[in-house]
């Protein structure tokens, strides 16, 4: 029998809480600040802790930059702002919920 998910009880590849979850969160706030050498990182801040490994990798892959997680957050080289609104829209959070600084 196929495992089932713990939360809704369908089976898991019929299971949409992980998309629901993106849905129903908190605000995301994407800004930057200069960090040394006068260089720009932007910051996004406000995604679930679940899955934010997840996110900087997709983030990193798809603006083609280096960044790490840290203390909750996501801190990206470069100056991406609108760049990551598009992306964290097309990984499925909702488009409302980003606010960009």
């Amino acid at each position: 029998m196929a495992d089932t998910c713990p939360r809704c009880g369908l089976p898991l590849e019929l299971c949409v809480c992980k998309v629901l979850d993106r849905e129903t969160e908190s605000k995301i706030r994407v800004y930057s600040k200069k960090a040394k050498f006068d260089k720009y990182m932007t910051v996004v801040e406000g995604i679930n802790p679940d899955e934010i490994e997840r996110t900087t990798k997709e983030l990193k892959q798809t603006l083609a930059c280096g960044g790490t997680s840290r203390d909750g957050m996501i801190e990206l080289q470069g100056e991406h702002k609108m760049a990551v609104k598009k992306a964290l829209a097309k990984l499925g959070y909702k488009e409302a919920n980003i606010d960009v600084a």
